[in-house]
């Protein structure tokens, strides 16, 4: 199977674990209990499958409606090599393309594991308590409190880790539920009092450690925010496979999006 699509397949399956399906055509609306904006969002229905570009606005109208039932504004996450055209059409339904950021991806055998320097300890969470500390991380890097993930005692269905500078959290990483070996690796953050010193890295090669040796999964994969993001994952041995694209209605958080 194409890479791409081995990817869109598993975050279907991944995401539908933890939210309702709203399947209609070509899309699939996800939306998530908790109405923080970026939890709930629309993927393809049948990645690696040709779709039928008639079907898209109805099938748009229907996840459009169904989201603003709910007072949830509309984002979606697509790989385009799983469904040439789809971002595209989309947009001509009135949709905006944010980004397209490359796609990369790591397997075992291929992760780069950085030395730890003085005084640097990393450990997957295993608390409440640790997973505050993550989330207060998360908040610190990206100067908000809309983001964090809750602690999930079964690694498979995802996790996180710690990177700790003499004691004091300083970076984070996490995983995403492993469905079909395949994980997404995220929330990749440093406070701003420990940046430039590696620390970025180090988070991302230990999650994805963990994703392998202890949640089950067989390749990973994440998108860069940016160039200087991209060259950290490459470091630990990340490769473009392929693109994913990035949307959302006009309006929302079409900016927290960029």
């Amino acid at each position: 199977m194409q890479i791409g699509a081995r990817i869109a397949r598993a975050q279907l399956s991944g995401l539908g674990r933890s939210r309702r399906q709203i399947v209609v055509g070509p899309l699939v609306g996800l939306l998530h209990d908790e109405d923080t904006w970026f939890l709930s969002t629309m993927v393809a229905a049948e990645p690696g499958t040709p779709f039928d570009p008639d079907e898209v606005r109805e099938s748009l109208a229907i996840v459009r409606k169904a989201f603003g039932a709910e007072g949830r504004w509309l984002s979606a996450e697509l790989i385009e090599e799983a469904n040439p055209g789809l971002a595209e059409e989309l947009e001509d339904n009135g949709m905006t393309i944010v980004s397209r950021p490359p796609l990369l991806v790591v397997e075992p055998d291929e992760l780069v594991q950085p030395v730890l320097p003085a005084g640097v300890t990393v450990r997957v969470v295993t608390s409440d308590a640790e997973q505050a500390d993550g989330n207060a991380i998360s908040a610190d890097a990206y100067e908000t409190e809309d983001v964090g993930f809750p602690y999930q005692p079964v690694l498979a269905d995802g996790g996180a880790v710690v990177v700790r500078v003499d004691g004091v959290p300083a970076a984070t990483a996490a995983w995403t539920a492993v469905a079909d070996g395949v994980t997404e690796v995220a929330g990749v953050g440093t406070v701003h009092s420990h940046r430039r010193q590696g620390l970025a890295g180090i988070a991302t090669a230990y999650a994805t450690q963990a994703a392998f040796e202890q949640a089950g999964a067989t390749l990973a994969w994440l998108t860069p925010g940016d160039d200087g993001a991209d060259r950290v994952y490459r470091r630990v041995g990340y490769t473009p496979q392929a693109t994913a694209v990035h949307l959302g209605d006009p309006g929302g958080h079409l900016a927290d999006m960029r």
